[in-house]
């Protein structure tokens, strides 16, 4: 128990001849209170996708979207909820949740607070991959609608499996490599997120090389790709990411306890019967194909798997049975957020969330060191 609760349970030890009641009475009281803000936070998100529905260039009412979702509705307001802006908003919730997942599990694995598929290169080797699939491989084209002008053309992947696959071998190198530097060379979390700059430089080159060897639609179409989009996927791509995000999910959801056990120390996890090792290989397996899916299908999408972590400790600690629900519901708040404002500061939707996570999330992130720094 975190010693802000410390009182608490003093007062009802106090009041009650029986202190180890009182101290579960009150670890239930504090439990409780952190359920009801999760609670609140999932109608917050629920909140914020009716409203992402409802507003855009074309508004809809809410029994407009009450009737499209009834099934009562096939005109024009059906066609805009269920093709247009039903598939971006699941694909915000399920690539935030991804994000926030994959960063709050990096930081417990490798015991590093900085720790992110973003700051640790493992974006930027799934984007590499993926870029090397659309270029070298011809995984990826660049189509445009019937007027043929740049705000109707749209980016398509002819073979969404090999760009997931490219993505993952891209993702799954850096993440061999920070484990190499975090087993083998023992170098401190300092010298493992400089391992990640370093990693994320020379995926960046490479992927500028490929950009200089390509041809203009080519060019055009990775670059498109890089600014990060959640409005390209269409539903089978969500429904491959969804799955593989609610597998991720359960699976530390099960080794919660595990987490909490490394993050006391390793010895100490060692002493509880933890397999260190081998909780760290799966787990940044998991991390990395989860991180290495939302690269594929919606390209670079910074701080996010960063931020969310943080403020879920800020609300609710470092417990992970609620700390890993909580950082999650955070990370698919904040995407949807940032896309949903780029769509209507903007209002045709080209404004890439990847470009708005980044001015959000510098500014937010350098908060929480400055706060935790004061207190």
């Amino acid at each position: 128990m975190s010693d802000a609760n410390t009182p608490i349970a003093v007062g009802l030890i106090r009041k009650s001849p029986d202190p180890s009641q009182s101290i579960v009475e009150a670890y239930g009281s504090l439990f409780k209170r952190k359920l009801c803000l999760l609670v609140s936070l999932l109608l917050v998100l629920a909140i914020l996708a009716i409203y992402s529905v409802i507003v855009g260039t074309y508004d809809l009412s809410v029994r407009a979207v009450m009737l499209s979702i009834l099934g009562q509705d096939e005109g024009a307001s059906h066609i805009v909820i269920w093709r247009i802006r039903m598939p971006r908003i699941v694909a915000a919730i399920v690539s935030g949740w991804g994000l926030a997942l994959s960063g709050v599990t990096m930081q417990s694995l490798l015991k590093n607070p900085l720790g992110s598929p973003f700051t640790l290169g493992i974006s930027h080797g799934a984007a590499f991959g993926a870029a090397f699939a659309i270029v070298v491989l011809g995984a990826g084209s660049t189509q445009y609608g019937p007027l043929r002008t740049t705000a109707s053309s749209l980016f398509t992947v002819s073979n969404i499996y090999l760009v997931t696959l490219a993505a993952f071998i891209g993702a799954m190198a850096s993440t061999l490599a920070i484990l190499f530097m975090a087993r083998v060379k023992r170098l401190s979390p300092e010298s493992i997120i400089l391992g990640g700059v370093a990693l994320s430089s020379l995926f960046v080159s490479g992927t500028i090389l490929i950009q200089y060897v390509a041809t203009e639609v080519e060019l055009a179409s990775v670059v498109f790709w890089t600014f990060g989009d959640v409005s390209r996927s269409n539903w089978h791509e969500i429904l491959i990411l969804g799955i593989v995000t609610c597998g991720g999910t359960a699976y530390f959801m099960l080794n919660r306890w595990n987490l909490n056990a490394i993050s006391a120390g390793e010895d100490v996890a060692r002493g509880l019967g933890v397999d260190v090792e081998r909780l760290r290989w799966w787990g940044m397996l998991v991390a990395a194909l989860v991180s290495a899916l939302v690269v594929a299908f919606h390209g670079v999408i910074a701080f996010l798997g960063l931020l969310a972590p943080h403020i879920g400790r800020k609300l609710v600690g470092s417990d992970h049975r609620i700390l890993l629900p909580h950082a999650c519901v955070v990370g698919a708040i904040l995407l949807l957020f940032a896309d949903t404002a780029g769509r209507l500061l903007v209002g045709s939707g080209t404004l890439p969330v990847g470009v708005l996570t980044s001015f959000m999330g510098a500014p937010l992130f350098l908060y929480l060191l400055v706060g935790g720094r004061k207190q």
